[in-house]
């Protein structure tokens, strides 16, 4: 049974708003004190204790802002899943994103088409935003239902590009009467490592970073093919691809 990702929610939001508010206020506050200094009666000056407790007031619901992002951070960590997804390394996962990194010289993505396409043309994205592979299929990877995109890592000078990197991949869709066709992506592949950045559960898949809450499905890798009696090859029938969907709490 496939087991869906898990998503989160925090105050994250409500308190950069917050904050927002509160620099404005802050900064118009010290714009209003500054101004009535300049102008204020040189022989006649203002009491400047008022003005002066109220930055310390204003100083200390700053501070208790820092402190709410700080265990904000906090339960999102406890909340992640981080021990869930360190239960994931090795096994076979697969998650919508439309990056990946090149692994043994190649770089794999799977995609889904909604509909019969008419035209479906793919392109290879690095880092830094430039387009390294293009291509437009044909046959079969034209029908509805999932295919996989398999790029060989060479660039379009036929140059071979080093393992790792960030590779996003880019699908643009027509079906006959024009449409885009509506089409998901997703990588799929051991998880290697698992990691916390800026509070966000990290795995990795295929050497690239990947949310853990992007998550879609996680597998059981099949073992090797075992050899029979008669010095054939036994396999599995009807596995796609060759994994085998688990519940992890099983």
């Amino acid at each position: 049974m496939a087991v869906s990702g898990v998503a989160q929610t925090t105050g994250t939001e409500a308190t950069a708003g917050s904050r927002t508010r509160l620099a404005e206020n802050f900064d118009t506050f010290l714009t209003l004190l500054t101004t009535q200094l300049k102008n204020q009666d040189p022989l006649s000056p203002m009491d400047s204790t008022q003005f002066t407790q109220q930055m310390v007031q204003m100083t200390g619901v700053e501070q208790q802002l820092l402190t709410n992002d700080l265990l904000t951070k906090l339960v999102a960590n406890s909340n992640s899943g981080i021990s869930t997804a360190v239960s994931l390394i090795g096994k076979e996962v697969r998650a919508v994103t439309d990056t990946t990194a090149i692994k043994g010289g190649k770089a794999e993505w799977l995609y889904d088409l909604d509909r019969d396409a008419e035209e479906v043309k793919v392109e290879v994205i690095d880092a830094k935003g430039a387009t390294v592979h293009s291509s437009t299929l044909s046959g079969e990877a034209l029908k509805a239902g999932e295919h996989k995109f398999t790029w060989d890592g060479k660039d379009r000078s036929g140059q071979a590009l080093p393992n790792g990197g960030a590779y996003k991949l880019r699908i643009t869709t027509k079906d006959t009467a024009g449409e885009a066709v509506p089409t998901s992506i997703y990588v799929q592949g051991l998880v290697a490592g698992v990691e916390q950045s800026d509070g966000q559960t990290m795995l990795t898949i295929n050497g690239a970073r990947v949310p853990w809450d992007k998550v879609a499905s996680i597998y059981q890798p099949e073992p090797p093919a075992q050899t029979g009696d008669a010095g054939g090859t036994e396999t599995a029938s009807g596995s796609d691809p060759e994994d085998t969907p688990i519940n992890p709490a099983g």
